[in-house]
């Protein structure tokens, strides 16, 4: 287990997957800090000894209960959150990547409070943050839609 996570000596390294299911998207509502109560694209921490993609595919079926096909690399970013004093709180270093439903019923793991699937027509009226609305418009192949 990852101890540290708050005021981490170094960043730590992180997954996520953008899933497509014909003209929908999986985002998940966060039950735990940075960002909780906030929708996001699946996702976590990687542990030692395991593959990014590894990580990628656990972390999915662990925060939604979904299966999904070959893994696509969309981007590395970095989620950087500073305190109030403005000493880091949070770095991840994040492989996303985009994947397309296979099987299984969304249903939230332990770090989620809600999985749905969203009409990707309809993502302007849910609050995202602006790295995720850009993670999700790159995997579509917009990215200047933003």
């Amino acid at each position: 287990m990852i101890k540290n996570i708050e005021y981490p000596e170094r960043p730590i390294a992180g997954v996520g997957v953008v899933v497509f299911r014909n003209e929908e998207v999986l985002l998940v509502k966060r039950k735990k800090a940075p960002y909780k109560g906030q929708w996001s694209i699946p996702g976590g921490k990687q542990r030692l000894g395991e593959t990014v993609t590894q990580a990628a595919r656990r972390e999915l079926m662990e925060e939604t209960g979904v299966e999904v096909n070959e893994l696509t690399l969309i981007d590395v970013i970095d989620i950087i959150v500073p305190d109030e004093e403005g000493k880091i709180l949070y770095h991840y270093i994040v492989a996303d990547y985009r994947a397309h439903w296979l099987s299984g019923e969304c249903s939230p793991g332990d770090d989620a409070q809600d999985v749905q699937w969203f009409n990707l027509n309809k993502l302007g009226s849910i609050s995202l943050l602006y790295k995720t609305r850009k993670i999700i418009l790159k995997a579509v192949g917009k990215p200047d839609s933003i």
